[in-house]
C-alpha cells in the first residue's frame, strides 16, 4: 500500500457496525460487543445461535509464490467480495488480523489497497481490538509460571536445559532472538538460554485460530508442552496449572472481529498465525461464522499454494471439517516476469519471453490446488497499470490451455466494479458442484517423517528430505513418544518451492532440509523448521516506522 491508500480509506465514511450487522447479516446489534462505532466482536453465544443457518459456499484465496513485485491476495479477496455483493449475493470475508511487526518493518499493513480496502484501516493495522495483546499476555504468563515453578522448588523436576517455551512480542526485534534470562543472583531465577519469537508465531496464536469453543481452547492450552523433566517426560501447561488463567486472558479474544470494506461488505478478521512459520489462516470460528452469515465465505491461506493451501487443507480443513467449493489462484504479470528472471526495476517493460519462463510457477501452484488437493480453480490476474495487452493475452492463453478459467481483476482501481468478471467466474466454477472434502496430502496415521516426505515430494517437487542430526533425533523422539498422529506444519521461505529463496520459478529435484522440529501439541502439529526461516523477524535497513508519524492535527501519516 501507499500513503494514497490511507487517503482513500479516510475518504469513506464507514457504516455504523450495528447497522451493518442488522442490515446485511441479520444480527441483533445488542448481541454484538462493540469496539467503537466501526468494529465489534461476535461473542460466543451469538456464534452458537447461528448453528441452524445453512452454510454458504467457501472460497479459498491462494496465490503464486510471493515476490517483491506483489501478488495482492488480500486485495483480490476484498475485490471479489465487493464484486459478489454488486451481483446481489451476500458475501462475508474471513481474513487474518495483521501483526504490527510487519507494519513497522518492511511488509506494511494487511488491509488491502486502493479501492479494495478494509475499514477502519488504521485501527486494524495497529492495536485493533487487542487480540494480539491477549495472545502475547497468555503466552508470557505461561513463561512466567514456568520459571516461577523452577524457582520455587521445581516439584515437577523440570530439566532447565530442556525448556522449549520462549517469550513473544508483536514487533520485529532481532536482538531478542537469543538471550539469557535469570541473571543477577538467586532472587532473579535460574540462568538459562531463551529468547523471543514474534506473537504471530506463538502456539497460543495457532490455538486461538483452531479452537472451536471455550472448552476446546482451554483443553488445547492445557496440552501445550513447555519443557521436559530430567527423565525426558513432557511437562504441559496443565501440569503447571496455567491453562485456566490463560483461557481467562483469551476469553474475549476468541470472538471474531466484524469490520467492513470500503463498499460496506462485511468482513470477519480473526487470528494471525504467520504463513511461513505457522498455518497462516484466519480462525475456524470466523470461517464457520462467515459460512453461516453469508452465501459466500471468502478466506485466504498465507502465501502460495505450497505453504498456504496445503496447510489450510491438511491442518485447518482436517480439524474443522471444512469443504472449499473453489480455490482462486491470484497472480500478476509482474510477479511471473520476476519468476522469469526480470529484476524489479525493469518490470514496467513488456517482456513476453520472461513471462513465458515465469509461467512455470503458476503451473506448479495450479497443479497443487487441482491435482494434489482436488479443488476446482479460477485464476485471478491482478491488473497493474504497466501491464500490456499482449502480456495478458499470453497469460490467458496459457491458463485456458491448462483447462482453467482466468479473470482479469481491476479491483485496486475500480473496487467491486473491477472484480465483476472474477465474481462471475467464481460463481460459474461452483455451478452444479456439491462441495466435498478436499484431498489430504497425507493420512493422519502416517508417521511424522513420512508426512514430511509426502509434502516435500508431492507439493514442493523435492527429491527428498534431509535433516540435521539433532532434528532427525527430535523427530524420531516425538514419533516414539506418541506424537506421530499430529499434523506436520513446514516452516520455510515462502519465496521458493525450495529452502533457497533465490530459486524462483518451479525448481524440482532439490532436497528439503530440516534444521529443527518443534512440538505444538496444543495446536495439533509439529513444526518442521527448514532453511533460514526465523520465528522473530528483523527490521530492514530503512523500516517503515521511520516514515510513520502524527501530523499537527494528531492524525496518523505514513501508515502503509
Amino acid at each position: 500500500m501507499t500513503q494514497h491508500d490511507l487517503d482513500i480509506a479516510r475518504g469513506v465514511m464507514p457504516r455504523r457496525i450495528s447497522e451493518l450487522a442488522r442490515a446485511q447479516l441479520g444480527l441483533d446489534p445488542d448481541a454484538l460487543v462493540p469496539h467503537g462505532h466501526d468494529k465489534a466482536k461476535l461473542p460466543l453465544p451469538l456464534l452458537e445461535s447461528l448453528a441452524d443457518r445453512p452454510d454458504g459456499r467457501l472460497v479459498l484465496m491462494s496465490a503464486t509464490s510471493p515476490t517483491p513485485a506483489g501478488e495482492g491476495k488480500t486485495t483480490v479477496a476484498i475485490g471479489l467480495a465487493d464484486g459478489l455483493r454488486r451481483l446481489g449475493h451476500r458475501p462475508v470475508l474471513a481474513l487474518r488480523e495483521p501483526s504490527m511487526g510487519p507494519v513497522f518493518g518492511m511488509k506494511g499493513g494487511a488491509t488491502g489497497g486502493g479501492q479494495a480496502q478494509l475499514l477502519p484501516m488504521e485501527d486494524i493495522n495497529l492495536h485493533f481490538t487487542g487480540d494480539f495483546h491477549a495472545v502475547a499476555q497468555a503466552h508470557n504468563l505461561l513463561a512466567a509460571l514456568l520459571d516461577n515453578h523452577v524457582q520455587h522448588g521445581n516439584a515437577l523436576d523440570i530439566d532447565v536445559r530442556r525448556i522449549h517455551w520462549r517469550r513473544v512480542l508483536d514487533m520485529n526485534d532481532r536482538a531478542l532472538r537469543q538471550l539469557v534470562t535469570g541473571l543477577g543472583g538467586p532472587a532473579n531465577g535460574q540462568p538459562r538460554e531463551s529468547g523471543f519469537d514474534i506473537t504471530a508465531a506463538s502456539e497460543v496464536m495457532a490455538i486461538l485460530g483452531l479452537a472451536d469453543s471455550l472448552a476446546d481452547l482451554k483443553a488445547r492450552l492445557g496440552r501445550i508442552v513447555v519443557a521436559e523433566t530430567r527423565d525426558r517426560r513432557p511437562v504441559t501447561a496443565a501440569d503447571l496449572k496455567a491453562h485456566g488463567a490463560m483461557a481467562v486472558l483469551l476469553r474475549d479474544a476468541l470472538g471474531p472481529n466484524l469490520v467492513q470494506t470500503l463498499e460496506h461488505t462485511p468482513a470477519l478478521l480473526h487470528g494471525g498465525p504467520f504463513g511461513n512459520i505457522a498455518h497462516g489462516c484466519s480462525s475456524v470460528l470466523a470461517t464457520r461464522a462467515a459460512l453461516k452469515l453469508g452465501d459466500w465465505a471468502i478466506t485466504e491461506a498465507g502465501f502460495g499454494a505450497d505453504l498456504g493451501a496445503e496447510k489450510f487443507v491438511d491442518i485447518k480443513c482436517r480439524t474443522a471439517g471444512l469443504q472449499p467449493s473453489v480455490a482462486v489462484l491470484v497472480t500478476t504479470v509482474r510477479a511471473l516476469k520476476m519468476h522469469g528472471g526480470v529484476p524489479k526495476e525493469e518490470l514496467a517493460r513488456e517482456d513476453l519471453d520472461a513471462l513465458r519462463r515465469g509461467l512455470v510457477n503458476l503451473e506448479r501452484h495450479l497443479h497443487i490446488l487441482r491435482e494434489v488437493l482436488g479443488l476446482p480453480c479460477v485464476v485471478a490476474a491482478n491488473h497493474f497499470a504497466a501491464d500490456t495487452d499482449a502480456e495478458h493475452w499470453l497469460l490467458r492463453e496459457r491458463v485456458q490451455a491448462l483447462g482453467t478459467p482466468l479473470a482479469v481483476s481491476r479491483h485496486w482501481a475500480e473496487g467491486g466494479a473491477g472484480a465483476l468478471g472474477l465474481a462471475r467466474a467464481v460463481i460459474a466454477a461452483c455451478e452444479g458442484r456439491t462441495p466435498s472434502a478436499p484431498r489430504f496430502v497425507y493420512d493422519a496415521s502416517d508417521g511424522l517423517w513420512d508426512k514430511l516426505q509426502r509434502i516435500a515430494t508431492t507439493v514442493y517437487g523435492a527429491a527428498g528430505v534431509s535433516a540435521s542430526a539433532a532434528a532427525r533425533a527430535r523427530i524420531d523422539q516425538l514419533q516414539a513418544a506418541g506424537w506421530g498422529h499430529l499434523a506436520v506444519c513446514v516452516a520455510k521461505t515462502p519465496y521458493s518451492f525450495s529452502v533457497d529463496p533465490t530459486l524462483l520459478g518451479a525448481p524440482s529435484g532439490h532436497v528439503l532440509h530440516v534444521r529443527e522440529a518443534r512440538l505444538a501439541a496444543g495446536a495439533g502439529f509439529v513444526v518442521m523448521v527448514c532453511g533460514d526461516v526465523n520465528a522473530m523477524p528483523g527490521l530492514p535497513a530503512h523500516p517503515a516506522a521511520e516514515g510513520i508519524d502524527l501530523d499537527a492535527l494528531g492524525q496518523i501519516v505514513g501508515l502503509s
